[in-house]
């Protein structure tokens, strides 16, 4: 493929509350696992580029955070920035909505799509878990009254049905233009970043539903050859007790975690991984700017 060959190329932001699939469709999208992903809430909590170079156009797809009521915490304040910053700096938005249960939230994202001027899609999310297909016809039809969309797909992004017609209506939104990226990257992100997010996900699909929300994870060191590459990470909590129940009882939950984000990343780098994880005690890292900042929160 030559650059003179792309006709069309732009930004597509996913944007939805918490846990409605973001980062899935974003996977099943550029068909690699470019975000990690959990059952739980605000497991995305950075802008994630995923890129895909088709026969005549580029799309970068923007994974952001779940837009939420606003908390009183620094971090929430940053993720809330985040999501909301892409709403007028991309050419095209996916609204993405669990078509299973509109809530709360869901209405506060679409009243802030009201103030921008781009071209959105509602994408109704997880139809796979609807026995009748039928029960979506009310709430497509509650909410087609609420903002002009272009279009309004329902699409599984766990089973990737209708994602292809999804993709093809972005496309025809996105405006002239020729690669912004190599035709060959896949992400914005390097190497260290995505070993951090991946052992964050086994983190939060291996501890307690509040825990998640109070750690984060640093790389001290990467060292990569053609044989090994080496890692070292801290997993930073606020308060002592989390430490404890992180490492688990003589240490087995971070061996878990740590054997289960060594395979993950093994698959990403292609070498073999020797990995360390320390826990340690930041105290209120989740409401501290400066502390937000030095974590990479930016």
């Amino acid at each position: 493929m030559t650059e003179s060959m792309i006709t069309q190329s732009g930004y597509a932001a996913i944007i939805g509350r918490p846990n409605v699939g973001k980062s899935t469709l974003l996977n099943a999208l550029i068909g690699e696992k470019i975000s990690i992903t959990s059952a739980k809430p605000q497991t995305t909590r950075c802008q994630i580029l995923g890129i895909k170079t088709r026969e005549h156009a580029q799309i970068i797809y923007i994974d952001t955070p779940g837009l939420h009521r606003e908390e009183t915490r620094a971090i929430n304040r940053y993720m809330n920035r985040v999501a909301s910053s892409v709403i007028y700096d991309t050419d095209v938005i996916v609204f993405l909505i669990d078509a299973t249960r509109y809530q709360e939230e869901d209405e506060l994202v679409l009243q802030k799509l009201k103030s921008t001027d781009k071209p959105i899609i509602l994408a109704l999310n997880k139809i796979d878990l609807l026995s009748e297909k039928e029960k979506l016809l009310p709430l497509i039809e509650k909410l087609k009254n609420k903002l002009n969309f272009i279009k309004i797909i329902p699409i599984s992004a766990m089973k990737k049905e209708n994602i292809d017609t999804l993709e093809n209506e972005i496309i025809t939104l996105l405006p002239e233009g020729s690669l912004l990226f190599p035709e060959d990257q896949l992400t914005d992100k390097n190497m260290r970043f995505h070993a951090a997010e991946i052992i964050r996900e086994k983190l939060v699909r291996e501890t307690e539903q509040e825990l998640p929300y109070a750690t984060t994870v640093e790389i001290e060191q990467f060292k990569q050859d053609d044989r090994l590459t080496e890692i070292s990470a801290i997993i930073w909590v606020e308060r002592p007790g989390q430490k404890v129940i992180i490492i688990g009882k003589d240490g087995a939950r971070l061996k878990r975690i740590g054997m289960q984000a060594r395979r993950d990343i093994e698959k990403l780098v292609d070498t073999k991984v020797f990995l360390r994880l320390w826990v340690k005690v930041k105290e209120r890292w989740t409401d501290d700017d400066q502390l937000l900042r030095n974590l990479g929160y930016e």
